[in-house]
């Protein structure tokens, strides 16, 4: 299926656009630090969800906390 707008058909835009949108909703956080820990989580998070990560657990509230631990 061909889309109108150029980046719709962009597979790595397809990709990216769920990370655009977190931090787009992240725009109010006062300080550079406290957005570029916010934004790592959500990045690990999206790693974890894709199963892109090689960790032991079965869910991905398993992987997050054996990657934190």
């Amino acid at each position: 299926e061909i889309r109108k707008n150029k980046y719709l058909n962009n597979i790595i835009e397809q990709d990216h656009r769920p990370i655009k949108q977190l931090c787009r909703a992240t725009l109010g956080l006062k300080t550079f630090r406290t957005a570029k820990i916010t934004i790592g989580g959500f990045e690990t998070m999206r790693i974890i969800r894709k199963r892109q990560v090689k960790a032991k657990g079965n869910t991905s509230a398993e992987i997050f906390y054996s990657l934190a631990a």
